[in-house]
């Protein structure tokens, strides 16, 4: 932990803060309580040992939280009842609770409007309603994803016009960018944490928070960078996902397997790093961040030509994926209007709860233009929620052998391990694979179209 520089009232206000992360008696609120901010609000709360309060405008996931419930898979719900028992975690719709915490750290959505430009809303909401609120001393942090400058330029205006206070002198602000990986078992306290402050002294004072609850956190020169380093990792899966992506069609036109081509290659020591293809990008992450980045280099006149033609390679494969349903489907003698479709897993990524983006929704909508019947199965999914740009009123089916004899095609859009596809790949007439899932069935593999 880093102390705060002396001199000054900042130093004054960090060294206060500093104090009350170091005995244990801050208190933090956690504003958004999705996939990012609920596993650091216990995180803060059962391996730092603080206070935490929840702040959601949902009146849903106060309650349950009160309950000791879990509302996303990947959150535990035993941890949340105990945190909730010893008086560490505690949730509320009341932003005013934020005037009685020692840091905010804010982690709401950054989605793309119908144009596929940066909408900071939630972020700009957030901060008024948060900024009548703040007070002296006070470590307020934005972890949402967004362009470099949305902290100094979208954030900082908000939060000094509407408390009166000025940021480095009266509170401090910093941006350090979430890095959770929902379903991937990872803790979120043993992933490095990027920090940037506005000042060195708010530097200093996001370090001691996050250093009381985190493995490892890795100071950076500014905000700037701290969003930069974020937009670049997602850039870079998102860059070499359409990579592979755009070989699988390639592989398929010349006959060849890309999953086998990447297996070997997977096999060089050096120099190479696998990726898999998929039927396209799904998650808050990945398919948004580059298109911030291009949206704020043109005020640079600078156009990121490399990272959006993989936006676009990406984008364009659930139409791929489409058209060779479409195929498999001709090449039996059926067409794709009035076909009977099942898609198994509609959520972004295996094991997982989470719809942000998937790609198996886009599928869904596509199959549908087309006259195709569709219905889904997703152990995780039992019913499609209302979304900000799509409108599916679905609820899963049960897996029955009913349903598998009784399509036309089984369409693997999401790869959960608890789906037997061996009984899939038996039952079913036709399966088009977009994620491998069939790779280890041995019987029947004439009917699996790989897409």
């Amino acid at each position: 932990m880093i102390e705060p520089t002396p001199g000054g009232a900042a130093c004054t206000q960090g060294r206060r803060l500093l104090s009350r992360l170091v005995d244990r008696s801050a208190r933090v609120a956690v504003i958004g309580l999705g996939y990012v901010g609920l596993p650091l609000a216990l995180t803060f709360a059962r391996r730092a040992g603080l206070a935490a309060t929840g702040i959601d405008v949902d009146p849903d996931k106060p309650r349950l939280l009160a309950a000791g419930r879990s509302y996303l898979k990947t959150v535990d719900a035993a941890a949340i009842a105990e945190a909730v028992r010893g008086g560490r975690l505690e949730a509320t719709t009341d932003f005013a609770r934020a005037a009685a915490c020692d840091a905010v750290v804010i982690c709401v959505p950054t989605p793309l409007t119908r144009a596929r430009e940066p909408d900071l809303g939630y972020v700009e909401r957030t901060g008024e309603a948060l900024a009548p609120f703040v007070r002296p001393g006070q470590a307020i942090v934005l972890e949402s994803t967004s362009y470099p400058g949305t902290t100094e330029e979208v954030l900082l205006p908000i939060l000094e016009r509407g408390s009166g206070l000025r940021a480095g002198r009266d509170f401090f602000l910093a941006f350090s960018p979430e890095r959770e990986d929902p379903g991937s078992g990872v803790a979120t306290h043993t992933v490095p944490k990027i920090v940037g402050g506005y000042t060195p002294a708010c530097l200093e004072a996001a370090l001691a928070l996050y250093g009381v609850a985190f493995e490892r956190v890795v100071p950076v020169s500014s905000t700037r960078v701290a969003e930069m380093t974020k937009l670049l990792e997602n850039v870079f899966r998102s860059v070499n996902i359409a990579l592979v992506n755009e070989l699988k069609v390639l592989c398929h036109r010349m006959g060849l397997d890309v999953n086998e081509v990447i297996d070997a290659a997977s096999t060089k020591p050096f120099g190479y790093m696998p990726f898999q293809p998929g039927p396209g990008l799904g998650g808050h992450c990945i398919p948004i961040d580059p298109f911030y980045l291009t949206w704020k280099a043109r005020q640079y006149e600078f156009q990121t030509r490399f990272i959006e033609l993989a936006g676009e390679v990406n984008t364009e494969m659930p139409r791929y994926v489409v058209g060779r349903t479409m195929e498999a489907l001709n090449e039996r003698g059926r067409a794709l209007r009035d076909a009977r479709i099942l898609v198994l897993g509609i959520a972004y990524k295996k094991d997982v709860d989470d719809l942000r983006e998937s790609p198996a929704v886009r599928l869904i909508e596509l199959l549908q233009e087309r006259g195709a019947q569709v219905v889904y199965h997703d152990p995780y999914v039992p019913r499609v929620p209302r979304m900000r740009q799509h409108h599916l009123d679905m609820v899963s089916v049960p897996l029955t052998d009913e349903a598998l004899e009784g399509a036309d095609a089984v369409l693997v859009a999401t790869d959960h391990s608890a789906v037997d596809y061996a009984r899939v790949v038996e039952h079913a007439r036709l399966v088009v694979d977009t994620r491998n899932a069939c790779r280890a069935v041995r019987v029947g593999r004439e009917k699996i179209v790989k897409a």
